[in-house]
């Protein structure tokens, strides 16, 4: 009886240890109360270079289309079903109703108003090296877009990945503000680059493989990986072997404004949508992300 008795308190008082570790936790009070107001002109150009109508307009929407946000994209993974949710300005099923707080917990801590954890198929493991102030206008802009009725259905994802407190454990082993890479001092272009790169472009979650826990292996950043859907690779973006170190930086800028590569091949897959949103950028912004690809270490592709 005393030994069932002790198993059953160890029990409990690791069941509680759990519970706390894994609470969600936003953003400091002071810090969501230091949120300035938002701009919309300049929340333009962080929702493209965010990507955000890549995952959230309809699949391969085009012009207008692209600026409609009501979700419902389905990405299959290994984890399971993701479905992309709405955010358009729809104050039901969208996040009309978000304030700036809101949307700041969210992408940069990747907890919900609700006080859920998100999964991070929502990029916000990148997302978080924003400046809140990007956030901020990023909001005001998304209050100018459409609202579109109609909620997205729940993710179908496979045992145990549904159970979402386990995501705390996650935050504390991986998630994190520091750089991915430590280029030293490398002038203004590389670190606005690299910011872009690094945080709102989260260019990363795609080229970077990813360790036996799911987070990026910043060992090999920007080295290509395993395409998350479906078969294939999402190639090297470094100097390295098998990489684009034969690329000028006016070879990037010209194949992000352009969708056109050095061989006069055209972009294809998945980098269609995103070199479309890197055309609406700031051009000083897309010479910025290319000073930083060059600056980049350089990797080998891994193998398979």
């Amino acid at each position: 009886m005393r030994r069932l008795l002790g198993w059953l308190i160890i029990a409990l008082l690791g069941g509680g240890v759990f519970w706390l570790l894994t609470l969600p936790r936003g953003l400091a009070p002071a810090d969501l109360a230091a949120l300035p107001a938002g701009d919309a002109a300049r929340g333009e150009a962080v929702f493209w270079i965010g990507g955000c109508a890549s995952c959230h307009a309809a699949a391969k929407a085009k012009g207008e289309e692209r600026l409609k946000l009501g979700g419902g994209q389905v990405l299959k993974t290994d984890f399971g079903d993701f479905v992309v949710p709405n955010i358009s300005n729809d104050p039901a099923d969208g996040i009309g109703a978000w304030t700036t707080a809101d949307l700041a917990n969210a992408m940069l801590r990747g907890v919900s108003p609700d006080g859920r954890h998100y999964y991070p198929a929502f990029p916000y493991a990148s997302y978080i090296r924003m400046q809140p102030a990007d956030v901020a206008d990023l909001r005001a802009f998304l209050a100018t877009l459409p609202a579109v009725a109609g909620r997205a259905p729940d993710h179908d994802l496979r045992f145990p990945f549904g159970f979402r407190r386990g995501l705390g454990l996650w935050k504390l082993a991986f998630l994190s503000d520091a750089p991915a890479v430590d280029l030293g001092e490398q002038g203004p272009a590389v670190s606005r680059g690299q910011y872009l790169v690094e945080g709102p472009g989260h260019c990363g979650e795609c080229h970077t493989p990813r360790n036996f826990g799911g987070a990026l292996d910043t060992s090999l950043w920007l080295a290509g990986a395993p395409a998350a859907e479906g078969e294939g690779r999402i190639p090297n973006i470094t100097g390295g072997a098998g990489g684009i170190g034969d690329w000028s930086a006016a070879d990037i800028v010209y194949f992000f404004e352009t969708g056109f590569l050095p061989d006069f091949d055209s972009v294809g897959g998945s980098m269609v949508a995103v070199q479309e949103n890197l055309a609406m950028i700031a051009g000083e912004d897309r010479q910025a992300i290319a000073a930083y690809l060059k600056a980049v270490p350089p990797h080998d592709t891994p193998r398979p």
